[in-house]
């Protein structure tokens, strides 16, 4: 028999067990779901669930199979069924498989026992493990629904929307709330005020609010955490027009209920409502915000890391990010258009050949990040546009200034490693100093020739023959004590002057593992400086790339084809090189960095962007001590 399936792959029964070997003897426990649909096919049967189905394929008998099945489930539950068929025989080996597969499939459920079990209604029993248990939940709940206005349209709407899920709801004022916010706070019998300091254990409590043009709906949790995200949203989420207009009639409605159901599911046991809609987009293990806008009338739900964490399961530390595909999942989390921190990088009208350039904004000024890929100049942009913002816009030299954020802690060790080993490079060549306490500064000779690294062969040539630069590159070793290297790698430009060559601006620097690494960088960072000179002058922000992120973007295998010249298979070299490396520019610097927090007195914008980095399992690190901040350069129009 062949089995043709979708939906979560589970063989467990409603209490966590395996269904048994002879799963006919137990038929009787069971009943096909509400709501089931069957189609019969030529040869097999077609289920589908609530969002589960299932299709059987055999001989022609199985669909005959299936009606003494079907009968058995509608009726006594299979004890003639059972008695009939032979223990050990092929029919009954087939009666097994097809109920082993509607239990995977949570197409089963059990049968309800007296008016208890008739309580929970075939809504309940379509999607419950537990219906009885659930509407016994229901039951004993008390729900409250509270506004300042409990006479306005969404308190009314929430409360009808209650009610015709058979939850009886007291209405009640509550003058604190904003208005245009309806709480909705369900609790056990006897439990305390929903806004009392100790809460009740059995508390549930969400949200619902509506501003021109948008509304939301928080995550369920206790009372306080709701509120605290009801602000958060409310705060983010500004009006889509201006008060006073004629509101859709549709938005409360939609709203409204979309915050009673909610909170049903809370209460019942069931999945969250977000974590129905199957969308890839939302994180798991983060709160998940519905976002409701009235051009056009639709409803959201947004990954929501919120500024404010009170409940226990908020609170928790979120794990790092490990891989670039983590990354660049909550990348839109952060950069949300209506519920996010950042502004999303985005390619644009910007070139992506010969490297690839994205662009965003930071408090208002243009910033631009290239790299050789657009996903790793997008994560570049926000890492170094949190840095900006983090800093209140004291961005110093390259290299230099803020705090230091990266996907993961090994990402935002490497990038802040990088800037303290390139700014002990600058101020031992501002103080000519050869030697210097963490070693010696030693001239590594570096030229264009066969043998070298492809990466940093093709980026050279990129520079110098395709964009036409008339460039020079110095290498140099900065030894530790310690005995491990680290290499430094300076792109500069050369300029014509009465007839004599002079070095003119930096167009790139690198701080890598080796001499070929550093090359590569340093001149992929020219050609980023080159490109967005050319298409990006106004540009007030320039982010070049790093080897920091070959931690995050190395691949769990490359191709036979893929030698060094691939991007992919050079990540993968660069990342294992990469732990040896920052041990040397640890030592080389003689510091470590360590996690940041904002101050107490920080602006609410720099905590709450604190925040959603670490909730997204991002990590911020904090400066080389005694390094000095300097001016924002426009580095743009170089």
């Amino acid at each position: 028999m062949t089995v043709d399936q979708a939906g979560p792959d589970t063989a467990t029964s409603p209490e966590g067990e395996r269904a048994t070997p002879d799963a006919l003897d137990s038929l009787g426990r069971w009943t096909l779901r509400p709501g089931v649909s069957v189609t019969v096919l030529p040869h097999g049967v077609h289920l589908r669930g609530w969002i589960t189905s299932v299709t059987l394929e055999g001989g022609a008998g199985l669909p005959v199979l299936w009606g003494r099945l079907a009968e058995a489930l509608a009726g006594d539950g299979g004890a003639e069924l059972a008695r009939a068929v032979v223990a050990g025989s092929p029919l009954r080996a087939a009666l097994v498989t097809v109920i082993g597969q509607l239990l995977d499939h949570d197409l089963l459920v059990e049968r309800p026992a007296g008016e208890k079990g008739d309580a929970a209604g075939p809504w309940l029993g379509a999607v419950a493990d537990r219906p009885a248990e659930a509407a016994a939940a229901l039951i004993r709940s008390r729900v409250r629904v509270l506004a300042a206005r409990p006479d306005g349209p969404l308190a009314r709407a929430a409360a009808r929307a209650l009610d015709r899920a058979g939850v009886r709801a007291a209405t009640a004022e509550a003058a604190d709330l904003p208005d245009g916010q309806v709480v909705l706070v369900a609790a056990g019998p006897g439990g305390p005020s929903p806004f009392a300091a100790e809460q009740d254990a059995e508390e549930r409590a969400v949200v619902v609010g509506l501003r021109p043009g948008v509304g939301f709906v928080t995550p369920v949790g206790s009372a306080r955490q709701a509120r605290a995200d009801a602000d958060g949203l409310a705060d983010r989420l500004r009006p889509r027009e201006a008060p006073g207009g004629a509101e859709h009639p549709g938005l409360p409605a939609l709203l409204a209920s979309s915050a009673a159901q909610r909170l049903i599911c809370a209460v019942a046991g069931l999945r969250d409502p977000s974590a129905e809609a199957g969308d890839a987009r939302l994180i798991s293990g983060l709160p998940a915000a519905l976002v409701a806008e009235r051009e056009p009338l639709r409803g959201e739900y947004r990954t929501w890391a919120g500024p404010v964490l009170v409940d226990a399961d908020r609170v928790r530390p979120r794990a790092d990010v490990r891989t670039l595909t983590e990354a660049l999942a909550r990348i839109p989390v952060l950069t949300d258009r209506l519920a996010g921190v950042l502004d999303e990088p985005d390619p644009g009208a910007l070139p992506q050949l010969p490297a690839a350039l994205v662009r965003s904004s930071v408090a208002g000024e243009i910033l631009v990040s290239g790299s050789a890929r657009a996903d790793l100049a997008r994560l570049e942009a926000v890492c170094r546009a949190a840095e900006l913002l983090l800093g209140k816009g004291e961005s110093g030299l390259e290299g230099e200034g803020g705090p230091a954020v990266g996907a993961g802690a090994v990402h935002a060790r490497g990038r802040a490693l990088r800037r303290a080993g390139a700014a002990v490079r600058q101020q031992g060549a501002r103080a000519g100093d050869t030697a210097g306490p963490f070693g010696g500064a030693a001239p590594v000779p570096w030229s264009p020739e066969p043998g070298r690294h492809p990466q940093a062969l093709h980026w050279w040539s990129v520079l110098v023959r395709r964009l036409g630069v008339d460039a020079d590159v110095a290498v140099s070793r900065l030894d530790t004590v310690g005995g491990g290297a680290v290499f430094h790698a300076e792109v500069q430009a050369q300029v014509q002057a009465q007839g004599r060559t002079a070095t003119g601006g930096v167009l790139g620097t690198a701080v890598e593992a080796s001499a070929d690494e550093a090359v590569a960088l340093a001149a992929l960072s020219a050609v980023v400086r080159v490109q967005a000179a050319a298409d990006a002058p106004h540009a007030r922000h320039l982010v070049t790339p790093s080897g920091a992120v070959a931690s995050l973007a190395r691949p769990e295998a490359t191709a036979p084809w893929e030698d060094a010249g691939w991007t992919t298979a050079w990540l993968a070299e660069s990342a294992a090189r990469e732990p040896e490396l920052q041990e040397a520019l640890a030592a080389l610097t003689g510091w470590s960095p360590q996690p940041w927090e904002p101050p107490a007195d920080a602006h609410a914008d720099v905590r709450a962007l604190w925040s959603a980095l670490r909730q997204c399992g991002f990590s911020v690190l904090s400066a080389r001590p005694g390094h000095r901040t300097h001016p924002t350069l426009t580095e743009g129009s170089r």
